[in-house]
């Protein structure tokens, strides 16, 4: 920080807590003369409820209507006799009339401060300027607020005083209060959509004896009185699949999960999802699913098939393209030749010019991804199923029946990001078996990221899994789309940050 900065931050620290000592002074008056923090205060409406059922009504009609409401909420802006009182629906006038009150009460009230929290009841009315408004009939203060809000034409500005102060970004900031409303709204169309197909919702365990599900790193704690290391989970999957045994066909869990890696405008170590599992159906069952859960969340939630993000519009009304891995490396790389990317020796040396540190132990398949992520992950814009992915890097997946090179896999992407990942399970016990041992020689040969031996999954499989296909949605980078969000941290009320 220069000098002239560090300045400026000592002045604006000083003048803040000259303020702070200010409203202090006023709390402890309050205190000598009642109840400081009363809760006995009854709202009976919300601001937005007002505003649609009278916002249209002429001041004419509102006073022969003579309607009464009682309101809270927090003091936004003070414009002579107006206050500006904002409640988690929006924002709605409150009138002062001096001389309607007594000489004490409207004293008490020139010392209110911007931030402070009041209930108001009286009769609804309009402004001059056509404002509604709810006169001040009875009045009284409920919290006071002892550190002023940021300037009133600027709010709070500094992103990551956002992130780590996210209730003065939501008292502030009415974009970032309609992003986690809308997030709420997708969450919520998602339960539904998902209940109304008969799927259950079900919660499993956050800490597991074994990390599984997915292939990343863990967080790892510990149980004392076991004595046993746990690991925070990085998908619910097998556990899921473990309740379709059991005959629970239609499952799904909102759920949060953790990976230990790292923090970037995509990832944050704690994210949320949803996973669902259906018996007798497959991965093109769930791509058809997603297309109309998709539209679902366009038209009820945005109100549009036409999804802003940045400066490209996306259309989720047309059919969603389907390609698969290996055609989709075809299709961007005319330089690649199908020979070349079917064969190890030399579809490794177009990884290593794309600067991948190809491993002694990458098959063709591990080598046919990293080729995809450097080459074609981004380009992919519009809606689109990518499938056909290799079985080494699908250790989860069922096999092809035609090619069993690859699996019965697709992975959703939009705008260049993915969204989802979805497949066939497979439910042969065996071969499952030799995936997992596969997994573990790959975990000692040193990748973090490869998947521990389950064998209560084995069992599990062994009592029998129906054909069955399951699916991951991130939630997070679904609001971020749906958002014209530009970073994971605007849609998650707490993200991660590195301590100050």
């Amino acid at each position: 920080m220069s000098e002239e900065n560090k300045t400026q931050a000592e002045d604006q620290s000083a003048d803040e807590n000259k303020l702070i000592a200010e409203r202090r002074k006023k709390l402890n008056l309050l205190r000598e003369s009642n109840n400081a923090f009363p809760n006995s205060f009854r709202r009976d409406s919300y601001a937005q409820d007002l505003q649609e059922k009278f916002s249209e009504k002429s001041k004419e009609e509102l006073v022969e209507l003579n309607q009464h409401a009682k309101v809270a909420g927090r003091i936004m802006a003070k414009r002579g006799p107006f206050f500006v009182l904002q409640d988690m629906t929006g924002r709605i006038q409150s009138y002062l009339d001096r001389k309607g009150l007594g000489k004490e009460l409207v004293k008490e009230i020139d010392t209110w401060d911007i931030g402070d929290i009041i209930g108001v009841e009286g009769t609804i009315n309009k402004s001059g300027k056509g404002d509604l408004y709810v006169k001040m009939e009875t009045v009284a203060m409920l919290t006071k607020s002892l550190r002023p809000l940021p300037e009133k034409f600027h709010g709070l500005t500094d992103q990551e005083q956002r992130y780590r102060q996210r209730y003065v970004d939501l008292i502030m900031n009415e974009e970032s209060r309609k992003v986690f409303n809308t997030r709420t709204k997708i969450i919520q169309y998602l339960r539904d959509f998902l209940s109304e197909r008969r799927f259950i919702e079900v919660e499993t365990p956050m800490m597991h004896v074994i990390p599984g599900g997915a292939t990343a790193r863990p967080f790892e704690t510990k149980h004392n009185a076991l004595n046993i290391p746990l690991y925070l989970r990085i998908a619910p999957e097998l556990y899921l699949k473990r309740l379709v045994v059991g005959g629970v066909e239609r499952v799904f869990e909102i759920n949060r999960s953790f990976r230990n890696e790292g923090l970037s405008t995509r990832h944050n170590p704690e994210f949320t999802m949803v996973e669902f599992y259906q018996a007798y159906a497959d991965y093109h069952d769930l791509m058809d699913l997603t297309e109309e859960l998709m539209r679902g969340i366009c038209n009820e939630v945005i109100g549009s098939n036409d999804i802003v993000y940045g400066d490209d519009t996306y259309n989720f009304n047309k059919p969603f393209e389907r390609i698969t891995l290996k055609d989709s490396i075809l299709k961007f790389n005319p330089n690649i030749s199908e020979d070349e990317l079917t064969d190890r020796n030399k579809a490794e040396k177009i990884a290593e010019q794309l600067g991948v540190d190809v491993k002694d132990n990458y098959g063709l398949g591990k080598i046919q991804l990293e080729i995809f992520e450097e080459t074609v992950e981004e380009r992919l814009k519009d809606p689109t199923f990518v499938t056909a992915f290799p079985t080494e890097v699908s250790p989860l997946a069922r096999k092809n029946d035609e090619d069993p090179f690859v699996t019965d896999r697709f992975e959703f992407f939009i705008g260049g990001r993915e969204f989802a990942n979805g497949f066939s399970e497979l439910n042969d016990p065996e071969d499952q078996a030799e995936r997992f041992k596969a997994q573990v020689a790959e975990k000692d040969a040193g990748d973090d990221e490869a998947m521990h031996y389950d064998a209560d999954y084995i069992r599990a499989l062994e009592y029998g899994l129906p054909p069955t296909a399951g699916e991951g949605i991130g939630i997070d980078r679904l609001v971020m789309l749906f958002t014209n969000s530009h970073t994971i941290r605007d849609v998650i009320l707490f993200p991660h940050m590195r301590p100050v």
